[in-house]
């Protein structure tokens, strides 16, 4: 047998690697491409580097689309000076270095700063960039701070990308936290699969399996990033039995749209990935550019709610600034009225409908929530209230039952 041909000779971990290393790093080679002012990018990347991986940038486009803008420095990020670098207050609440404690029984653990993209609207814009790994020290740190505090049941990898570090380095993690007899959960935040997909191995999938249950949140803004490798990778990771969540910031001029949006959730479902999170964007600093006002957000969802798949929506939330977490935010309208008699509700289409709150006695009180309704009553038998009416197939139940809502057929 003669010698292996250099394409031989790469493992598929050597070739992501490889591919990483094609990233467009430096200002002069992103102004030798695009024709930007060489700089100005200098300047931004300074502060806050840059890195885009030829699978992102073989979905741009054309200059300031949708992608270019989540990727390409821009001398805005140097005009937001007021804000904070960390306005969600992590480093306040770190009790050992690279571990977040803010939630009772959750943690966040960053296992490194790099990441196969750097987004221009990173939370941690102070910290990705800078090299380097966990080091063994302050992994045995952080997973003694975890034994001592049993009421954490939920770890939550996050970074930079996790899924940059090489699999031995990877598998380390996951071994010492699967020493943890009252941990339940790990968790994965990343980006790689959409940005990076030749790092998603058959190789790194089966050192996956062996720590489940693991759970998976990718990174996705647009559907222009759903490429058919992308969703190649996502399917790997869902076949090595990996639940797999979908994160999304809310950015002008990317995805402020309803029908963007929609289209964006549509094909993270065809992909196997669950919509979880819209995000409004946070006040990092130099970010300001990309925020959207509140109501865009709530637009949104009002736009997908009724009108796709339930579990197409995603919950849309405010990381509170000053360490306050997640609130999640829905459009005010659904619940017109509520008081000791029922709710009143509008639905997807503005029609009216009430609820009527349980009876302290014996007796039940009209709609028979949970119970079929009879084809043999009048009309006026079916109405809760106002304009509402009964369900088409004249069941009542469907939304109590196991087999789902009529209304996501």
């Amino acid at each position: 047998m003669g010698p292996l041909s250099d394409k031989e000779a790469v493992t598929p971990v050597e070739e992501w690697r490889r591919i990483l290393a094609q990233s467009i790093v430096k200002p002069q080679d992103l102004a030798e491409r695009f024709g930007v002012d060489e700089k100005d990018i200098e300047a931004i990347v300074g502060p806050y580097p840059m890195r885009i991986t030829p699978t992102v940038l073989g979905t741009i486009k054309e200059k300031g689309d949708a992608i270019w803008k989540q990727v390409v420095p821009e001398i805005a990020e140097l005009a937001d000076i007021d804000a904070e670098d960390d306005p969600l207050e992590e480093d306040l609440m770190s009790p050992v270095p690279h571990l977040v404690h803010r939630y009772p029984d959750r943690v966040l653990l960053m296992v490194t700063n790099q990441c196969p993209i750097y987004c221009r609207f990173c939370t941690r814009k102070r910290l990705v960039g800078k090299p380097g790994f966990l080091k063994k020290g302050e992994l045995n740190r952080a997973i003694t701070y975890l034994r001592e505090h049993r009421e954490v049941r939920d770890v939550i990898l996050s970074g930079g990308d996790p899924l940059l570090l090489p699999d031995y380095l990877l598998e380390r993690v996951f071994k010492a936290l699967r020493t943890i007899p009252h941990l339940e959960l790990i968790r994965i935040g990343s980006r790689v699969p959409g940005t990076l997909p030749q790092r998603i191995t058959p190789k790194l999938c089966e050192m996956v399996k062996k720590y489940h249950p693991i759970y998976m949140n990718l990174h996705f803004n647009h559907p222009d990033e759903l490429t058919p490798e992308v969703i190649t990778a996502c399917g790997m990771l869902a076949d090595a039995g990996v639940p797999l969540g979908a994160q999304t910031v809310l950015l002008k001029g990317v995805n402020d749209d309803p029908e963007i949006m929609k289209r964006l959730v549509h094909q993270l479902l065809l992909a196997r990935v669950k919509p979880y999170y819209l995000y409004q964007a946070d006040l990092t600093k130099g970010t300001n550019h990309f925020r959207t006002t509140v109501e865009t957000g709530l637009t949104i969802i009002k736009a997908l709610q009724g009108h796709t798949s339930g579990m197409a929506v995603p919950h849309f939330v405010i990381d509170a600034p000053g360490g306050g977490g997640k609130i999640p935010l829905l459009p005010d309208d659904y619940l017109v009225h509520m008081d000791e008699e029922g709710a009143i509700l509008k639905n997807y289409e503005n029609k009216t409908f009430h609820y009527p709150q349980p009876r302290t006695g014996s007796g039940r009180e009209l709609p028979m929530v949970g119970a079929r309704s009879s084809h043999e009553g009048s009309a006026e038998a079916y109405a809760a209230c106002g304009d509402s009416y009964p369900d088409r197939d004249g069941y009542a139940a469907w939304g109590n039952s196991c087999g789902g809502d009529a209304d996501d057929l």
